[in-house]
C-alpha cells in the first residue's frame, strides 16, 4: 500500500529523493526551488524545511493538489468513508443557509478603531486581564455597549461569508448575574464564516473566549453541540476541513458525541489536551499553541477503544 501511495504522490509532486525513511519533494505550498518538502508515508506526516508548512494526514496534499480521480483512489488506500451515500442528510440546510441577519446594538462602540472612547477603559481593563490583545481585538471585531439593552458588555460579532453579521455574543464585564445577553437568534451558525479559511485546520471551541485564545481559524459552539443538520458541520464536511477540538476537560460526552460523527464521515480529527484549566480562555496563549502542536491524531479505532473503556 505504501507504494501505491507514493505513486500517487509523485503523480501530484513530481519526481523526489530519499533519505532514511523519507521523501524530500518539491514544496506545493512555497514552491522552493529544492526538494524542502519531507514526507514519511509510513508515519502519514509531512513537514516543508522552508515555509514550515507541516500535517498529520498526507490525504490534505492529495485532496488539495491533486486530481479527482487520484483523490478516490488515495481514499481506496485508506478505506475512507464515502461521503456521496450521506447526501440525502448533507447540506441539508443550503437553500436556507442565509435566512437571518442581525443589526448590532445601537449602543455599540468598536474597540477596534485607533481612537476608543473614554467610556471604553473598562471594557479595555476587562479584556486585558483576559490577555486579549490589541490583534485579537482587531481580527474579532471586538466593541462593546455602555448604555441600552447591552450595557456595561463586550460585544463580539459574528459574519457570514456575505460579511454581515448573521450574531453577536454579548459578555458583561462587571459583576452580574447574567454573564451573557445574546440576540434572540438561531445559534445554527458557523460563527465569523466571513474569516475561515477552509483549507488549513479549524479549531472548534466551546465559547467565543475559547475561539479568541485558540487563534483567527477557530470556531465556538456557542454553548451547542455539532450536529449533522448542523450548517457548521455541513460547512466542515463539504470543505473536508481537518478540524481540532478543544472542547473543555468536562464536556466529555459532548465531545465524544461530536467525535463520533465527525469520524463518521471521515473527517480529519485531532484532540487538544485542555486538562488543568477551566477552559481554554483560562489557558496562557503559549500553552495552548504547544499542546495544539501536541495534539492527538483521533482514529475511528483510536475512538473505540475509547468508548469502550470509558463505557461511553
Amino acid at each position: 500500500m505504501e507504494q501505491k501511495k507514493i505513486k500517487i504522490l509523485n503523480e501530484i509532486l513530481g519526481s523526489f529523493h530519499i533519505t532514511n525513511d523519507e521523501l524530500l519533494f518539491h514544496c506545493p505550498y512555497c514552491k522552493h526551488r529544492k526538494r524542502k518538502m519531507s514526507i514519511n508515508v509510513n508515519k502519514n506526516v509531512f513537514k516543508c524545511w522552508i515555509c514550515d508548512t507541516t500535517g498529520k494526514d498526507l490525504r490534505r496534499i492529495v485532496r488539495k493538489f491533486g486530481k479527482f480521480k487520484q483523490l478516490q483512489r488515495w481514499d481506496e488506500l485508506i478505506n475512507r468513508v464515502d461521503i456521496t451515500k450521506f447526501e440525502d442528510t448533507l447540506f441539508a440546510k443550503e437553500d436556507t443557509y442565509e435566512q437571518e441577519t442581525i443589526s448590532l446594538p445601537e449602543e455599540f462602540k468598536s474597540l477596534a478603531n485607533k481612537a476608543t472612547p473614554f467610556t471604553s477603559l473598562s471594557a479595555i481593563k476587562y479584556l486585558t486581564k483576559r490577555d486579549i490583545s490589541k490583534e485579537d481585538i482587531l481580527h474579532w471585531k471586538i466593541g462593546f455597549c455602555d448604555t441600552g439593552e447591552y450595557a456595561n458588555r463586550i460585544v463580539v460579532p459574528s459574519f457570514n461569508y456575505n460579511g454581515k453579521i448573521n450574531y453577536f455574543v454579548a459578555r458583561s464585564y462587571i459583576k452580574n448575574r447574567k454573564r451573557y445577553k445574546n440576540p434572540p437568534m438561531s445559534k445554527d451558525i458557523c460563527f465569523n464564516e466571513l474569516y475561515i479559511d477552509w483549507d488549513s485546520p479549524l479549531v472548534i471551541t466551546e465559547g467565543i473566549f475559547d475561539a479568541i485564545r485558540a487563534g483567527p481559524n477557530s470556531i465556538p459552539l456557542l454553548g451547542s453541540t455539532l450536529r449533522e443538520s448542523s450548517v457548521l458541520f455541513q460547512k466542515i464536511v463539504s470543505n473536508d476541513a481537518p478540524v481540532y477540538m478543544a472542547l473543555d476537560s468536562d464536556a466529555s460526552k459532548k465531545e465524544s458525541k461530536i467525535t463520533s460523527l465527525l469520524l463518521e464521515y471521515g473527517v480529519e480529527l485531532f484532540k487538544i489536551d485542555t486538562n488543568g484549566y477551566e477552559d481554554v480562555g483560562a489557558m496562557p496563549k503559549s500553552v495552548f499553541q504547544r499542546r495544539k502542536e501536541k495534539a492527538t491524531v483521533i482514529t475511528s479505532r483510536d475512538y473505540l477503544l475509547t468508548a469502550k473503556l470509558q463505557n461511553i
